[in-house]
């Protein structure tokens, strides 16, 4: 990509780097300072001396990262180190996750981290924000990716649960840990029957609660002592399970994948799963065209996804487009916290759309 003189953020080895404000954004090798957009493994690393995340992440962060040195502001509160003002917006996709603003000399950038338009009760609502030069993440980047409302996905969830429970089978939904697990709980209809959580999913849901998000009531597989309430139960657990020992404790059980990858039959096929439900915590291909038409930006720079394919239509617009290679990853595929499976569907990705690194983890 031709980069301007004075830009605000450029491509480095060690991640996405402010010149004047020298500090990185969600830095994939360890730096001085890091503002951090979400708390994602791709996103949020460990090492960094110093973190800058949005007030609603930390307790998130801290679960994952442990001890770490990190200062939480609050939406739109302005931080300035030398002379780059910096400041915080949501972006709808997890507990906390941030839009970064940079002002500086009178330009205005914004790094959009990963998000979704579409509000949910377990993160604060997307929010648009004006700015010269817009850089977005394409991760689902093709028009073939169009999501239904959530309300309608929940109401086929449930339906499903609903049948298993009746026929004695307990119902194995399998999401990322953080966020989709907790997007999960908060859509599902609880009264169906008891909700049981994987080890992996438990600090993350109790982060979220001293957030102050509401979450159903939720157990371990030790604390149902009620055998038939188990052939009842709904199990929310991370994908790394499928074929373990722990997925063995539900024995003829409905297994199930919530991802927006689900989206393409060929991915339900290579997950092996009863049922696939179309469910992301990122915005669909009308969802990023109605975020990068909201900032007004005349540049757009596309990060991890369908680049080539996001940049050539930006160009056809009329605006100035180009493409940032980075390490974030898809986080819907693959074990916990590692980098196993490509992005998406391989046959569905058109010749020359660039990949998104190797570091692919769980949406």
């Amino acid at each position: 990509m031709r980069e301007h003189r004075e830009d605000l953020v450029v491509e480095t080895p060690s991640g996405l780097y402010c010149p004047p404000g020298d500090f990185y954004i969600d830095p994939w090798r360890p730096v001085d300072r890091a503002v951090i957009t979400h708390a994602h493994a791709d996103h949020a690393r460990a090492g960094h001396r110093h973190y800058l995340a949005s007030a609603r992440s930390v307790g998130v962060l801290r679960a994952r990262l442990g001890d770490i040195e990190v200062q939480g502001v609050g939406w739109g509160e302005r931080v300035v180190h030398r002379g780059v003002a910096v400041s915080l917006h949501p972006a709808g996709h997890v507990l906390g996750s941030a839009q970064v603003r940079i002002e500086h000399a009178g330009r205005v950038w914004v790094v959009s981290g990963d998000y979704r338009v579409e509000a949910d009760p377990t993160c604060d609502a997307f929010e648009p924000v004006r700015c010269d030069c817009f850089v977005t993440e394409s991760t689902f980047g093709l028009p073939i990716y169009r999501w239904q409302p959530q309300q309608a996905v929940f109401a086929q969830i449930d339906a499903w649960w609903r049948a298993n429970a009746e026929a004695g089978r307990p119902s194995l939904l399998m999401g990322y840990s953080f966020g989709k697990a907790q997007r999960l709980l908060a859509g599902v209809e609880a009264s169906i029957g008891p909700i049981v959580v994987h080890g992996a999913v438990e600090p993350i849901n109790r982060a979220y609660r001293e957030a102050g998000i509401a979450l159903p009531p939720t157990h371990s597989v030790a604390q149902v002592q009620d055998k038939a309430a188990l052939r009842r139960a709904l199990v929310i657990a991370p994908p790394s399970v499928q074929g373990s020992a722990w997925s063995r404790r539900f024995p003829e059980a409905s297994d199930a994948f919530a991802s927006g990858w689900m989206r393409l039959r060929g991915a339900r096929r290579r997950r092996g799963v009863d049922r696939g439900f179309v469910l992301s915590d990122h915005a669909d291909w009308p969802g990023l065209l109605e975020a990068i038409a909201a900032t007004g930006a005349q540049r757009v720079i596309v990060t991890h996804g369908y680049e080539a394919v996001m940049v050539r239509w930006l160009q056809q617009q009329g605006l100035e487009a180009g493409a940032f290679r980075t390490e974030y990853g898809d986080e819907q595929f693959g074990a916990e916290g590692g980098a196993v499976e490509p992005q998406g569907d391989a046959a569905a990705r058109p010749v020359g759309a660039a990949g998104t690194g190797p570091q692919a983890e769980e949406e």
